[in-house]
């Protein structure tokens, strides 16, 4: 049966829901598009005037469209050239999904995805549904086809994963800046000293090249191994330009809702660094250089005010 304008606009309008559930699911925003589009094609396929709750419908698919995805994912990671790390989100993304609440913040945080990336496809989805879109547990049993109590003990299981690997109380967003502010002078300085003082002792630095950017296969542990890190990537050389493509400009934004610097060859973003920033410290940086995971981001800086840049290199 062929839909109506009414059964697609009623799509639409859960389009926006649907991808930023499936970005918090999958870590990539053009996997989010492409589930969200498949969804249509199941709704666009179905006797839509006999489904009684289109919204849980769309998202029962949704899920388990994505849930079939991870599975498939985590054995194409463990091919994966280096670190795998999330596609990043800038500030005003709309597949950044709801914010109004902590627990809905953090769940898009970049940290926090990359914990995910830990738990099982249905860990995860029980704790995005539960934790970022305010599911009950008796909807998301029914989207997953398990009983109420499983899910129950499942989002614990989940809640107790990622607690465990969080790091220490986050800090405001004016301390954040100030923060960026003193490691951009820091690791532009040339000496390791200052970058020490402002990392937390077991600060680890992560990048993300997808085999097309280098990137260190193993992360970077411990504040004195991550700060000689950072000061040889902001070492002006001919061979960091030659690699950049051009001179790099870096711009202090947020990505995930977090703190984050941006770095862009020009127009185009080469580069996105997460900063998980906490009271003792920055605590992690996880960059993300793979070009293919960088064509979303290049799309929403070309089309928002991003002022000048704080820093230029090379």
């Amino acid at each position: 049966m062929a839909l109506t304008m009414d059964d697609v606009d009623r799509f639409e309008a859960s389009r926006p829901r649907l991808e930023a559930i499936a970005y918090r699911l999958l870590g990539s925003a053009s996997e989010a598009e492409d589930a969200a589009q498949e969804t249509f094609l199941r709704w666009q396929a179905a006797d839509v005037d006999r489904i009684e709750v289109p919204e849980a419908w769309l998202t029962k698919v949704l899920t388990n469209l994505c849930l079939n995805q991870l599975t498939s994912a985590r054995a194409r990671r463990e091919t994966y050239v280096g670190q795998w790390l999330p596609e990043p989100l800038l500030a005003g993304d709309p597949m950044l999904g709801p914010a109004d609440t902590a627990e809905q913040r953090e769940s898009v945080s970049y940290a926090v995805l990359a914990l995910l990336e830990r738990l099982t496809p249905n860990e995860r989805a029980v704790y995005v549904l539960r934790e970022a879109f305010d599911y009950s547990h008796r909807e998301i049993a029914e989207i997953l086809d398990i009983t109420e109590a499983s899910c129950q003990q499942i989002f614990h299981r989940a809640k107790k994963h990622v607690a465990q690997g969080k790091a220490r109380t986050e800090v405001d967003e004016a301390t954040a800046r100030r923060v960026i502010d003193e490691f951009l002078a820091a690791a532009t300085s040339g000496r390791t000293e200052p970058l020490v003082r402002l990392l937390t002792e077991d600060a680890v630095a992560i990048g993300d090249g997808g085999g097309k950017i280098p990137a260190r296969a193993k992360a970077f542990e411990g504040a004195l191994a991550v700060a000689k890190f950072m000061r040889g990537l902001f070492k002006p050389g001919k061979a960091q330009r030659a690699l950049a493509g051009g001179s790099v400009e870096l711009h202090a934004t947020t990505a995930n809702g977090g703190p984050a610097l941006v770095a862009v060859v020009d127009g185009r973003v080469f580069g996105v660094m997460s900063l998980e920033i906490t009271a003792d410290g920055i605590a992690a940086f996880r960059n993300q250089v793979n070009p293919d995971k960088l064509e979303r981001a290049t799309q929403q800086w070309a089309a928002a005010d991003h002022g000048e840049p704080v820093v230029s290199l090379f």
